[in-house]
């Protein structure tokens, strides 16, 4: 029978080794991270909307009033830039389009002046205000920025200079036709 020292014994068990074992965790460790990655960047993907493809609203009408959109979003790029850097007065209005209703969330990056924000659930050209903020600031730093989502589902945002939802009595339960 062989005789082994201990030296031979121990070198013989592969993967034994605290270094070993440390790297083996370390490889798992890395490999959650990379899929947990993966996972948030397919959310992101999924949950930001699509392009509105279907007939898009050029005007609203409130109590007998009607407003022509100064500016539409309909896909994502447009709806990121919403009004930051853009001249906005009395008649300025913003229409963003959503494919479908969501909680579509809000902020005032590097806009030039307070605005009101206006959910609107719509079916076809009759539409029901279900969300507003009025007089929302402007702010520049991105990381300080308040962000407004609305207590219900919709599938447009309309923005209008502050001042604007109450000088058109427009309030959440508001009937709205789209043109």
């Amino acid at each position: 029978m062989p005789h082994h020292s201990a030296t031979e014994i121990s070198s013989d068990r592969r993967g034994s080794s605290p270094l070993h074992s440390s790297g083996r965790v370390l490889v798992a460790v890395v490999v959650a991270v990379l899929i947990i990655l993966a996972m948030y960047a397919v959310y992101q993907a999924s949950s930001l909307p699509g392009p509105v493809t279907t007939g898009v609203p050029s005007s609203f009408t409130v109590d007998g009033k009607t407003f022509r959109f100064t500016y539409t979003a309909t896909n994502e790029a447009q709806r990121e830039a919403g009004l930051m850097n853009k001249k906005v007065d009395n008649g300025t209005t913003m229409l963003f389009a959503f494919p479908n209703f969501g909680y579509w969330q809000f902020w005032m990056y590097d806009t030039n002046t307070s605005l009101d924000m206006i959910w609107v659930n719509a079916t076809g050209s009759a539409a029901r205000v279900v969300y507003v903020v009025t007089s929302a600031p402007p702010c520049y730093d991105a990381a300080a920025c308040a962000r407004y989502t609305p207590a219900a589902e919709a599938n447009y945002v309309i923005e209008a200079k502050a001042g604007f939802a109450s000088a058109n009595g427009i309030v959440v339960g508001t009937t709205i036709e789209l043109g």
